[in-house]
């Protein structure tokens, strides 16, 4: 009983060092892709920054109960559909780009094979 906390801690290090090994080749095989990556990532945030701030102005004009402020809302609202429908769209478009290049991996050699 005492060698499999030995073993996992062993396992857990083997890992470690093969997940490094992955991500290192890959940074240094093609790092534009994970600026292209970081960038898609850097967009989606920024839209759900805005949205986040678009909600509590929708909150907050609300609860004012005033007329103008309801009418604004429409406009937040209809702000908030369009956005959430970029961020679809982006999410999209980054899965299509990283099945892309996982694949492109794949097909070089360099991926996982079959049965591993």
């Amino acid at each position: 009983m005492a060698n499999k906390p030995t073993n996992k801690g062993n396992t857990n290090k083997k890992l470690k060092h093969q997940a490094n090994q992955d991500s290192e080749g890959a940074n240094g095989d093609n790092p534009e892709i994970w600026a292209t990556f970081d960038h898609s990532f850097k967009q989606v945030q920024s839209v759900l920054d805005r949205n986040r701030v678009l909600i509590q102005q929708v909150n907050d004009n609300h609860q004012s109960r005033i007329h103008d402020n309801m009418v604004k809302n429409v406009a937040l609202i209809q702000e908030l559909n369009g956005n959430i429908s970029k961020v679809v769209s982006l999410y999209s478009d980054f899965s299509s780009n990283f099945s892309t290049v996982f694949n492109r991996h794949v097909d070089d050699g360099e991926g996982p094979k079959n049965g591993d």
